[in-house]
């Protein structure tokens, strides 16, 4: 049996081989073909059509931004550090967007003592970057 081997250049090469062996590499390349048949289908994307999906594939993450986002993180963890347990909490909960209200109910106090403590809290870290 004769089986045939292309290369990267796109050399084809002819190879004697026995039935045996044919069957084995035969049935393997059929197996590979259609698992890549299956995974195409199922893919999302295909990385071979990556050159033509364009943004699809990029990514604005580059070591630049990522040492300017660790450095801001680093900010506001100093400018969290800072506030008191109270402050941190109910801006926690803000942040996680429950109301002045519905953070005041968590609590047991009204809501206006709320916004004077997220406000305090907004003011300290403001301070805090515009120092830096």
């Amino acid at each position: 049996m004769k089986l045939k081997y292309e290369s990267v250049t796109g050399y084809v090469e002819e190879v004697e081989i026995s039935a045996e062996i044919g069957a084995y590499v035969t049935a393997d390349r059929r197996e590979e073909e259609n698992s890549n048949r299956r995974h195409r289908y199922h893919a999302a994307y295909s990385l071979d059509g990556a050159l033509y999906e364009g943004d699809d594939f990029a990514t604005d993450d580059t070591p630049e931004s990522a040492c300017i986002r660790d450095y801001e993180n680093e900010q506001l963890y100093a400018a969290l550090d800072t506030l008191t347990d109270t402050q941190r909490r109910r801006l926690e909960m803000f942040a996680d967007g429950l109301t002045f209200r519905e953070i005041a109910r968590r609590e047991g106090v009204s809501h206006k003592q709320v916004s004077k403590f997220i406000e305090q809290a907004r003011t300290k870290i403001k301070k805090i970057y515009e120092k830096n």
